[in-house]
């Protein structure tokens, strides 16, 4: 029997994603979090063969949370399930630690098989999201400025891009607000922008916000 630890804010989701998973005879969802803080608590307690996470929870930014997971927890295996389709946050996530990644949209076909293929030791990949990064990787689809920036000012420019001020972003980031300002600054200067708007304009263009974003608190 796999057993699974789930982490995902929106709680019938989690309801859905419980009996997608235990229908499937060889799967036990055996915790639950709501958010970063109830993940480390509850992998303290229950650790379970794998944790399916979501990158855009309350708190602590997805990648930042990899981190801080495989660091308590360097052998757990973590599947990342995401409204995130874009390559490059599954590329940034796969390079924070988690072993597999897949979209909420692809969730209820291929949930089952990438837990499987994740906690038995191997690594998973939606196969439409593995080819975009392989033609990137190969420079099909050449450069784009968000591809320049670094993990946290990939997630401070998300923030941006939703319209959250430099106050918000530094207290869902645990930064202060001159801090959130310097990266904001470099991410202007990285990506050619003149301003916020035009961060927002560029996000949208490029798909890399959705209608969830930002995630509530």
């Amino acid at each position: 029997m796999i057993t699974v630890m789930l982490a995902d804010d929106h709680t019938l989701l989690r309801e859905g994603l419980r009996r997608l998973l235990e229908q499937a005879g060889d799967i036990l969802v055996q915790g639950e979090a709501a958010n970063g803080v109830e993940a480390m608590q509850l992998l303290r307690q229950h650790q379970g063969d794998l944790l399916v996470l979501d990158m855009s929870m309350p708190g602590r930014d997805g990648v930042e949370l990899i981190r801080q997971i495989k660091n308590a927890h360097p052998t757990l295996p973590i599947l990342v399930l995401t409204m995130h389709g874009e390559q490059q946050y599954a590329v940034q996530a796969i390079k924070a630690g988690a072993a597999g990644y897949l979209t909420k949209d692809s969730a209820a076909e291929e949930l089952v098989q990438a837990v499987r293929k994740v906690a038995a030791g191997g690594r998973y990949l939606s196969p439409l999201l593995a080819e975009s990064i392989a033609f990137e990787r190969h420079g099909q689809t050449g450069d784009l400025p968000h591809s320049l920036l670094s993990d946290r000012e990939l997630s401070v420019f998300r923030y941006l891009a939703s319209g959250l001020d430099n106050s918000d972003i530094a207290r869902r980031l645990f930064l202060s607000v001159k801090t959130v300002s310097t990266y904001k600054s470099r991410i202007l200067v990285k990506m050619s922008r003149r301003n916020q708007t035009d961060l927002v304009r560029y996000a949208i263009r490029h798909r890399l916000i959705d209608d969830h974003d930002p995630p509530d608190d």
